[in-house]
């Protein structure tokens, strides 16, 4: 294939589809008789690419009528980014000289330690440390694989940047250092060597055994882009090797050598005293990263060779010049403005501008599914954004095509995973309402057994344990389960948790995942494990729980469910390959090599596609740049490239929203050079409108009328009511609420954990007033104790409980403080019957007054209501007690009710504590509006009478929003779907 002179270096154009052009390439050069290929080893970047590489050799055997033939060996470079490992022919059993690797989780646990020690009390908790250890061994791997030693530092160049940098810089800096000092001192003791430092030895090892002894059959390393200097190393010897070639993807061989000196130095041209990548370098170009590449392995690019062989789904070559200047640096894009049309044509490409992700994923599966319609026609979604690719699958199951996600989903997100993780958050909250019920109602729990009695049982505890948080722990709950009549059940669910509930102080993190592997197995049996996400979950566990049991790792039980998530989160299950032959989706590092005759390049979004560049957390831009490794800006170089190599498809969709789930999303700056180039004149000519506007109108029902105010007529059976004193002010104010909460009996549930309510407030205020009325103890003591016994919420009681302290303080004073008048009756119930209709209700506090007239008096938490309420007949609840009290609802004859209090307990500048005051809806002392006290009995029977021949007695609905000025509750505006009518009202 060349000489030992002249390196074999190889380029395969965008447009020519790198998978399926290498085959065409190899086969005629390599094939041997009935040897077929299998002399021949291939070097490929990764097991996907490997994936990719068998299936393009299947297709070219098949379209040659071929009946088979010897494939070549196939070993892998490993990807980092993969986290895979190195194929056998780079990892020999002949390297035994090079030091074992240590694995990636004893080194993070211990990191852990290292960390603790170093920060001693300014440490973080666990799952901080836990997270500042990840960074730290992703920090450690940056510079291992740049070929950078801790010795480097200290050198001149990053010494003098001291100075300059902030404290936090400085410190992390050192940091760094002691911590990195300290673990190569433990590796040298234990002859081993980190994952990274270990690949670059091996790669080392194997060029200077091909260099020494050159190999009898040719290596072709295909598809590795990496531009590590020791990988770099063994490329060049493989591209001096006899009958050998490195071949690169989508290496631009048509750039003008102006544009390509444009690029920067990428290390190349720097001087000893200079840092090896300048602030002036185009990393974020495609093509810098082979530029770099090539610089590191010696090689000018007019050594470069393009290979003609061109794949099955191949584009017109117009195509690699269009990306080509497309992505040109900015100097060069000035060129824009007279680039010939043959530069710019993007004939095949179309962009797709949607509103939002669910329209966008909507969208792309239309274009696949109109694409598979085509007999042999094969289609790829390239995109970053997990969230998105997930719903495209859920969209082609529309159509019965099941497309495998081949970047995955994060363990954590798994079934498996979250149920997992469930258990870890029942440990961390204590047995909070929230995370118990997930856990119990699971899909994998009592999977295979008597699940529906399981639910049952759970659903019915569920009722129960909505509202206010209870005490923490599994023992306030024994009384909920008896509550809702599943005692049984909870005997059960407690024996599974209670050994998860006891673990309170810091434990090992070892024993810790025994217990939530237990308590797992116990809920789910063998469904836990059973399935891909279950086998990734075991492998998980038993790695974590080997390394942490030697390391001797200890968490706070608080942040188990942090410290698992964050490691979960970087676990990818990947599916079994199940899926429809001819769709594929790909994350970025999976697409690196695939080709489809249609390539769908979805969630071109800025924060996405390119991702946002992430700063190193401890080491500074400036002594990362000093110590010559890419800056953050880097990776958008390479989301360029993956976009580049898609963009080579005979057809391409660049697919994007306008918004995402966060809210208004900006274009991807790669879609902006590709409106930019087409221009004004030819962007239009290039949009894909038919899937976005078959895709609004997929789901789109017919027009419905308009929906009416509800005017609800029951019967006269069923109108016929017992009615509250509180249910009163609802009829008249809100009839269909009434109609709602006491006829159709539709009831409003709390949520799980909720945050106490007003009703709740008022709950505990009147419990606690009727304690004090009743016993006579301190008001303060028997606040205190009150809310303990209704497990009052954190802010609940760091917020709201003094200023009830304060009120309360002031009720206490004010009762005191009376002459002549004595409460008589506290929560007292009772009920009267008004023209065969019962009214009943609870009257807070009635007074006695000089043994003749009697004071109803009706606490509130809040402001009471206004005048103009009450005298409108919304607020009936005092006049209404009053005409109980006078019948002697309460109890015997007690007196004439002549005054009618709110005593609120809000916030008030008249009272000595600052809190609480009296409010009358009476005219009465100097007061210049109300109600004269003659009137207020009277008037509050008329309003009684009202209502019960309007509706309880009479026939009139019962309106939606019949009074829009009175105050009423949202209760029930979802049943009534307020928002379709009102304002549309005639």
């Amino acid at each position: 294939m060349g000489d030992l002179t002249a390196p074999n270096v190889y380029s395969i154009a965008a447009h020519r589809g790198f998978a399926d052009a290498l085959v065409s390439g190899l086969i005629p050069r390599y094939s041997d008789g009935e040897l077929g290929l299998a002399k021949l080893t291939l070097l490929l970047p990764s097991t996907r690419a490997m994936r990719i590489v068998t299936e393009a050799f299947i297709r070219h055997f098949g379209a040659n009528g071929g009946q088979g033939m010897l494939m070549p060996r196939m070993a892998v470079v490993g990807d980092l980014d993969l986290d895979e490992t190195l194929g056998s022919l780079l990892d020999p059993l002949g390297a035994s000289d090079i030091p074992v690797a240590v694995d990636p989780t004893h080194r993070w646990l211990r990191l852990a330690q290292l960390l603790a020690e170093e920060l001693g009390d300014e440490a973080p908790g666990s799952a901080g440390l836990m997270r500042l250890a990840r960074e730290t061994a992703m920090t450690m791997d940056r510079l291992l694989v740049e070929d950078i030693g801790p010795e480097e530092l200290l050198k001149d160049s990053v010494l003098d940047l001291l100075g300059d940098l902030s404290g936090h810089w400085q410190n992390s800096l050192h940091l760094f250092a002691r911590v990195q000092t300290r673990w190569l001192a433990e590796l040298e003791a234990r002859n081993a060597l980190d994952a990274a430092s270990r690949r670059n030895r091996l790669f080392d090892h194997a060029a200077a055994r091909w260099k020494s002894t050159p190999p009898q059959s040719p290596i072709v390393a295909a598809g590795v882009t990496s531009a590590s200097p020791a990988l770099a190393r063994m490329l060049k010897v493989v591209a001096l090797l006899p009958d050998s070639a490195v071949i690169l993807p989508d290496f631009d061989l048509s750039m003008d050598d102006a544009v390509w000196e444009e690029l920067g130095a990428a290390g190349g041209s720097a001087a000893d005293d200079d840092t090896p990548f300048q602030r002036g370098d185009a990393i974020t170009h495609p093509q810098y990263h082979l530029k770099l590449l090539l610089e590191r392995m010696g090689i000018a690019r007019g050594e470069l060779q393009p290979w003609h062989r061109k794949g099955l789904t191949a584009a017109s070559p117009d195509r690699t010049h269009a990306i080509s200047s497309l992505f040109l640096p900015p100097e060069a894009s000035k060129s824009w403005v007279d680039l010939p049309g043959d530069k710019r044509r993007l004939s095949g490409v179309r962009v797709m501008e949607c509103a939002n992700p669910e329209e966008e994923a909507q969208a792309v599966a239309l274009l696949v599914r109109k694409a598979v319609a085509e007999p042999e026609k094969r289609v790829a979604v390239v995109t970053p954004d997990r969230g998105l690719a997930r719903r495209i699958v859920q969209h082609l199951r529309r159509w019965h095509i099941q497309a495998d996600d081949s970047a995955g989903e994060p363990l954590s997100q798994t079934p498996a995973g979250r149920l997992f993780l469930l258990l870890a958050e029942v440990v961390s909250e204590r047995a909070a309402p929230v995370p118990l019920m997930a856990l119990l109602e699971h899909p994998l729990v009592r999977f295979e057994n008597a699940r529906g009695e399981w639910l049952s049982n759970a659903r019915a505890f569920e009722l129960a344990l909505r509202g206010p948080r209870p005490a923490p722990g599994l023992g306030s709950l024994a009384q909920i389960a008896q509550d809702a009549q599943v005692g049984e059940w909870w005997d059960e669910v407690s024996a599974i948790l209670s050994p998860l509930d006891a673990t309170k102080e810091s434990h090992g993190l070892a024993a810790l995942l025994d217990l939530l592997a237990t308590a797992g197995e116990a809920l789910c049996g063998d469904a836990l494990w059973s399935r891909e996400d279950g086998r990734s979950l075991s492998n998980f566990v038993e790695d974590l729980r080997f390394h942490a049991d030697g390391v001797g790792t200890r968490i706070t039980p608080d942040d188990l469910h942090t410290v698992l998530r964050d490691a979960m989160e970087t676990v990818a299950v990947r599916p079994p390959y199940g899926g429809h032959p001819r769709v594929a989706i790909y994350g970025l590092l999976e697409s690196r090599m695939s080709r489809a005759n249609l390539v769908i390049c979805a969630g071109l979004n800025e924060g996405s596609w390119p991702s946002t560049p992430s700063t190193d957390p401890l080491l500074a831009p400036a002594v990362l740049r000093a110590l010559g490794v890419p800056g953050a800006d880097f990776r958008i170089g390479l989301s360029a490239h993956d976009l580049a190599g898609a963009m080579g498809a005979p057809e391409v969709v660049l697919s994007r929203a306008d918004r995402d789930i966060s809210g208004p999303a900006i274009p991807s700056r790669f879609l902006l050079r590709v409106k930019a180039l087409l221009g004004a004149d030819l962007i239009d000519k290039h949009r894909e409108v038919e899937a976005v506007e078959i895709a609004r109108a997929l789901d789109h029902g017919a027009t419905t009328e308009i929906y009416s105010k509800p005017e609800p007529k029951p019967s006269a059976e069923q109108r016929k009511q017992r009615i509250s004193v509180t249910a009163l002010d609802r009829l008249r104010s809100d009839p269909y609420q009434f109609y709602a909460g006491n006829i159709l009996r539709l009831g409003d549930l709390d949520g799980l954990d909720a945050e106490p309510s007003a009703a709740w407030r008022g709950t505990a205020a009147h419990e606690i007033l009727e304690t004090w009325h009743k016993t006579g103890r301190p008001i303060a003591e028997v606040a205190s104790e009150v809310l303990q016994q209704m497990n009052a919420h954190p802010l609940m009681r760091s917020l709201w409980q003094p200023r009830l302290m304060k009120a309360l303080e002031w009720v206490e004073g004010t009762v005191k403080a009376f002459e002549g008048r004595k409460p008589t009756k506290i929560e007292e119930w009772g009920e009267m019957e008004v023209r065969g209709v019962t009214i009943f209700g609870k009257v807070d506090r009635i007074d006695s007054c000089d043994g003749k007239s009697l004071a109803i008096v009706d606490y509130k938490t809040g402001g009471p209501p206004t005048g103009k309420e009450v005298e409108a007949g919304y607020a009936l609840q005092l006049g209404t007690l009053g005409l109980m009290a006078g019948k002697g609802a309460f109890g015997g004859p007690m007196g004439t009710p002549e005054k009618f209090e709110y005593w609120s307990l809000a916030k008030s500048d008249k009272s000595e504590t600052g809190f609480g005051y009296i409010a009358t809806p009476l005219k009465e002392g100097s007061k210049r509006s109300g109600i004269l006290p003659e009137d207020f009995l009277p008037k509050a029977q008329d309003f009684l009478d009202d209502a019960l021949d309007r509706w309880i007695l009479g026939d009139e609905p019962f309106t939606a929003r019949l009074n829009p000025d009175a105050k009423v509750y949202t209760t029930y505006d979802q049943l009534m779907r307020l928002d379709e009518w009102m304002g549309r009202e005639e």
